[in-house]
């Protein structure tokens, strides 16, 4: 009898009750707004900011609207705007060069490997293009943080780290977003914690941070952020930096914080549910898993594979097949976008030049979402039915 899944890839799990009761302890007294308190009252959004900064062991942090806000908010805080060029990842999503086109800047995207980094030589041969590099990321997969680090140092490079998908991943023992000066993060729906939007940034230097918080919208009230820059820091910065508005609000700060507490046991249960996909899916023929290196500490609430180099025909069978039992497959291969699947050469206000490399990697990646809401069986009734799918198509090509 032929397997089918009958699970949701977009079900997430429920806001925890400590989260919906302080969500609703804001809704009975209406203080919604991070600024408007009573005396003695430390507002949600603080406390948020408070415990991300101690929980990743930054000096500073700021809550804000989104993740895309938090990394035009850093390239702001790090003097990029108009005519100024950005390296970023070539495979990454459309909020990552949105970012950047948003401040008036222009992408200059890198090649990435096969196992979905971003690739040190290329990156190397574009150093003196830009002096950022806003750095994605994507889909959990941790480039070489040391080597990285090291060639953006050598080319007096600043870096901005986007960790949408690595809240709670290392390198090395370090906290992805701790590496370069700034971190951003996403708070939303599929990201590691939930508030339907919502983001964070988080740094040690304290101009950069001071700029970051006055880009927010903090007005003249940036003493009340309990994780920022000394008031010191903001005499000049408050009166030459424009108010952009993104604050998080303290409905959302009631939502997260809660879910700060339980990140590592969350973690811990999409990395159980990845390992399962990992061990069903290996040594299937035709199919490419990427490597996971033993430096990276990842969190992964998402899934990837490849099938490198196979036409076009084969790998829409095996999306079709997997589709017809009940398995939803993304594919960044496709000429067109399809939801959030857009690649660098359909973003076109960035002007993206042929890059061959990226284009066989996007071609033969597909992927899909972990919701903690499938059992560790639901995960290896997936792997078995896209195993399948796969050999089923491979055998296909062969013949």
């Amino acid at each position: 009898m032929t397997e089918v899944f009958t699970g949701s890839f977009t079900q997430q799990e429920p806001i925890p009750e400590a989260g919906i009761a302080a969500a609703l302890d804001v809704l009975r007294h209406g203080r919604l707004h991070r600024y408007n308190t009573i005396p003695d009252e430390v507002a949600e959004a603080d406390l948020l900011e408070q415990e991300f900064a101690s929980l990743m062991g930054a000096k500073y942090a700021l809550a804000v609207a989104s993740g895309g806000y938090a990394m035009a908010t850093a390239l702001r805080a790090c003097g990029i705007g108009a005519g100024d060029k950005v390296l970023s990842n070539a495979f990454t999503l459309a909020p990552v060069p949105g970012a950047i086109a948003s401040v008036g800047a222009t992408p200059v995207f890198v090649e990435v490997t096969e196992d979905l980094t971003i690739d040190l030589t290329d990156l190397a041969a574009k150093a003196d293009q830009a002096r950022v590099l806003l750095l994605s990321h994507m889909r959990g997969h941790i480039a070489d943080m040391d080597a990285l680090m090291a060639l953006c140092e050598a080319r007096d490079i600043t870096v901005i780290e986007d960790c949408a998908h690595t809240m709670g991943a290392k390198w090395n023992g370090t906290w992805s977003g701790r590496h370069g000066v700034l971190g951003c993060y996403s708070c939303q729906t599929y990201k590691h914690v939930n508030s339907g939007e919502g983001g964070f940034l988080v740094g040690d230097d304290p101009e950069l941070m001071a700029r970051a918080v006055m880009l927010s919208g903090s007005y003249m009230m940036y003493g009340r952020h309990g994780a920022a820059p000394p008031v010191e820091t903001f005499e000049d910065i408050r009166l030459e930096t424009p108010n952009i508005s993104g604050r998080m609000d303290n409905l959302r700060a009631a939502i997260l914080r809660p879910q700060l507490q339980d990140l590592a046991t969350q973690c811990d249960r999409w990395n159980a549910r990845y390992r399962v996909m990992e061990d069903g899916l290996a040594q299937t023929p035709g199919l490419y898993l990427p490597h996971r290196p033993e430096a990276e500490d990842y969190v992964m609430s998402s899934f990837q594979f490849l099938l490198l180099d196979w036409d076009e025909n084969a790998i829409r069978r095996v999306i079709a097949g997997c589709l017809n039992r009940g398995v939803e497959l993304k594919w960044f291969g496709a000429e067109d976008p399809v939801a959030f699947t857009s690649k660098y050469d359909s973003w076109r206000y960035a002007n993206p030049q042929p890059m061959p490399q990226t284009d066989r990697v996007l071609h033969g990646i597909l992927d899909m979402r972990l919701p903690l809401t499938f059992s560790l069986e639901d995960c290896a009734l997936i792997a078995r039915i896209i195993r399948d799918e796969v050999a089923r198509a491979f055998q296909m090509a062969a013949e």
